[in-house]
């Protein structure tokens, strides 16, 4: 097997992650009766986008490349949202 195939078989799994995330998304929306959106979304994000981006610096794509490394930046941040709320409810259940 080729670098190429090997490399174009990363890509094509890396986009099957991050587009899991809307149905992800979809299922969570049609559950609660209302748009929400699941941590798993963000954690498929995450997943999704450093393998695409590293799809994409492997392609030497620099729009590709800012794009997913931009949105590897919001991902981790709303994930780091999430655990510092669930942090701060916890603390307010101890004390």
């Amino acid at each position: 097997m080729t670098p190429e195939k090997i490399w174009l078989g990363i890509g094509f799994s890396a986009q099957a992650l991050f587009s899991a995330r809307f149905l992800i998304q979809w299922i969570a929306s049609e559950k609660a009766g209302r748009s929400v959106v699941p941590v798993a979304f963000w954690f498929l994000s995450l997943l999704g986008g450093a393998l695409l981006l590293a799809y994409a610096v492997w392609r030497r794509d620099p729009v590709f490349i800012l794009g997913q490394g931009t949105g590897l930046i919001i991902y981790s941040r709303n994930l780091y949202f999430i655990h510092r709320e669930k942090r701060a409810k916890q603390g307010a259940h101890r004390g």
